[in-house]
């Protein structure tokens, strides 16, 4: 359920805002992003699985304070952060 270490190096690389770049809040809102949408697939086939979606509620909060805070510091990289994932709002 969870990502591969590939996945998770070429979000990094994509959304690093300089070299070495692992916790700026770009790289994170990508990596929960793509959580989610696997989790999303997950619950598709395993409609009951409710400790997952416990999961799955906490990763959208978090992405969601997350968002929050890149609009406030930065709304133009916030609209260009949610064009490039496909987030809508």
């Amino acid at each position: 359920m969870s990502i591969t270490p590939e996945l998770k190096e070429k979000l990094i690389r994509e959304y690093a805002t300089k070299d070495g770049d692992t916790g700026s809040p770009d790289v994170q809102i990508a990596i929960l992003t793509s959580r989610i949408s696997t989790l999303t697939e997950h619950f598709k086939t395993h409609k009951k699985d409710n400790h997952s979606r416990r999961g799955l509620l906490m990763m959208v909060a978090q992405r969601r304070k997350l968002l929050d805070y890149v609009k406030r510091k930065d709304e133009e990289r916030y609209k260009m952060l949610i064009g490039k994932l496909g987030i809508r709002r």
